[in-house]
């Protein structure tokens, strides 16, 4: 009951409950609309999704395909999530399918850029939640029959010093486990910048002319494209073709900036934990339709 100031007694009156029985039958409606909606597209989808498999294998595939897998956070968000180890391991675990689709399209490389130095300075337990993630993934990749059915060769580049130990063990198991395997490279970037990377190049470049007692002029000398190519996280030769970003963002922040000076660049606006085998065959097709000069 309520007081007026003039002593009127004014009965407060229940709340109206259909508004709220009208908002949760109007969810329920949506969410079986989209479940009705995806059903009915699925067997449209995997028909369109074959004609671009088969367009794909009649031209040349890219044979090194570097993927930036952005929009991690974004999907989690949307996903309701909120533990980033349950975050980036929707996208861990989308690494699985990939190997499939290069395998389908002989694609023989394909590195993927999971963490950047940058990344290194976000909140602890969200770059803790990255890194468990990692970590899990390439434990099962040590393990895993269909990596060694496939020969993939696992390796990771970057600044692998930042790492804690675990991480950095989980990445040396991996790479002992499959380095006599030749059917298919796979490259994880962690801790990885490609600025660091020209940094280091050169360094190296530098540190090798000292060891051999050359001049600084002799040694500056020495510091051509070859010679940084050769001392690169990942060395000359190994140029990715083509370059796919996910989540819409539109730049490459860093990734592979010295290896993609004539690589062919596609942007999906797909956030990475829900990129589909169809989005994968896009960005090839685009690969293909286009004509690469080099330059010249």
């Amino acid at each position: 009951m309520e007081q007026r100031s003039d002593a009127t007694v004014v009965p407060r009156l229940p709340a109206d409950p259909r508004p709220v029985a009208s908002e949760q039958w109007w969810q329920r409606v949506r969410r079986w609309r989209g479940f009705l909606k995806e059903a009915l597209a699925r067997p449209l989808y995997g028909a369109y999704e074959h004609r671009i498999l088969l367009e794909c294998l009649r031209e040349p595939p890219p044979r090194h395909v570097g993927i930036i897998l952005d929009g991690n956070r974004r999907h989690g968000r949307r996903s309701g999530l909120k533990d980033p180890t349950q975050i980036y391991t929707l996208g861990a675990e989308k690494l699985d399918a990939v190997l499939d689709w290069c395998g389908e399209l002989a694609i023989s490389a394909v590195t993927l850029w999971v963490c950047s130095t940058d990344n290194l300075n976000r909140p602890a337990d969200e770059v803790a939640g990255i890194l468990r993630a990692v970590e899990a993934k390439l434990r099962t990749l040590t393990e895993d029959p269909q990596i060694h059915r496939r020969r993939v060769r696992v390796q990771a580049i970057g600044r692998l010093d930042l790492l804690p130990e675990s991480t950095a063990a989980a990445i040396q198991a991996a790479q002992d486990a499959t380095s006599h395997y030749d059917g298919m490279t796979l490259t994880i970037a962690i801790a990885y910048g490609g600025r660091e990377e020209i940094v280091d190049a050169v360094r190296a470049v530098l540190c090798e002319a000292m060891r051999d007692g050359a001049s600084l002029q002799e040694a500056i000398g020495r510091v051509d494209t070859q010679a940084i190519g050769k001392n690169l996280y990942l060395s000359a030769g190994s140029d990715p073709d083509l370059i796919i970003r996910t989540s819409g963002e539109v730049r490459l922040s860093g990734f592979l900036l010295w290896q993609s000076a004539y690589s062919e660049f596609y942007f999906s606006d797909v956030l990475w934990p829900a990129f589909r085998k169809i989005d994968f065959l896009r960005a090839v097709r685009s690969f293909q339709d286009r004509k690469r000069r080099f330059g010249r």
